[in-house]
């Protein structure tokens, strides 16, 4: 017994419409005159259109013609199932605009990709074939360009986009990338900052250095002690009756 899950009403009419056709017909034989009529098509694929699944437009075409029935009637009935079960969006998805951040050849690579893949993701010969390119692109310029590995021209950047149905503001930031890539980034130290900023800051820090030295130098200044005549010299022993040291006279006692 086959099982039929809930979804939508277009689906059921096909199930319904397949049933129909096939009648007291078994699928061995809908499968031997589908091959007979040009569309080989296996047993299992037949029974599987009646499983509760969404068939295929030519496993419904198979089972017309295996069963004798109208082809055209089922292919606008599979188109309504189709579009029941798979709707298509809604609204176009935003298109896709490169941002200044880009310096490199393999970030103008990255956003080629991505403008590639909203337009659906075409290959390197449908890009190269696409009328809107004028026959400017290659499929072996345009592997250069998108691995990195060569800076594209403005020609081929231009025709690229056209290929992939860019608008004009992807475009303009795509050959804005090109001329970063030409002209270099902004000089810039390690820490992220403009040269002329980094130079004032040094400045700033010289000059403070140096007026700290020189409060250090006073400070030593002051606090030094300060040295007299005769500061070192010995002083004199108090007088012990005349004894000197070296003399062989004992020194007197009271």
């Amino acid at each position: 017994m086959s099982r039929r899950p809930a979804g939508p009403v277009e689906l059921a009419r096909l199930w319904d419409w397949l049933q129909a056709a096939k009648g007291q017909r078994t699928f061995a034989f809908l499968a031997r005159w589908a091959g007979v009529g040009g569309m080989p098509v296996s047993v299992c694929t037949l029974r599987r259109a009646l499983d509760g699944r969404h068939p295929s437009l030519r496993t419904v075409r198979a089972f017309a013609r295996g069963a004798g029935a109208d082809e055209e009637e089922a292919g606008r009935l599979w188109a309504a199932a189709e579009a029941a079960v798979r709707p298509k969006p809604a609204g176009k998805p935003a298109a896709y605009v490169p941002g200044r951040q880009i310096t490199t050849r393999a970030g103008l690579a990255r956003a080629m990709e991505k403008v590639r893949a909203a337009a659906g993701g075409p290959s390197l010969r449908q890009l190269a074939a696409s009328p809107a390119a004028a026959g400017l692109l290659s499929r072996s310029a345009l592997h250069n360009a998108l691995t990195g590995r060569r800076l594209p021209g403005e020609e081929l950047l231009a025709a690229f986009a056209a290929a992939c149905g860019a608008g004009k503001e992807t475009t303009r930031a795509l050959l804005a990338a090109r001329a970063r890539l030409l002209t270099g980034p902004e000089p810039r130290t390690r820490a992220g900052y403009p040269c002329g900023i980094v130079e004032e800051i040094a400045d700033e820090v010289e000059e403070r250095r140096a007026r700290d030295a020189a409060v250090r130098h006073g400070f030593r200044r002051r606090t030094k002690p300060t040295s007299t005549t005769g500061s070192c010299a010995m002083r004199r022993r108090p007088s012990t009756g005349g004894w000197r040291p070296g003399s062989t006279a004992s020194p007197t006692t009271s």
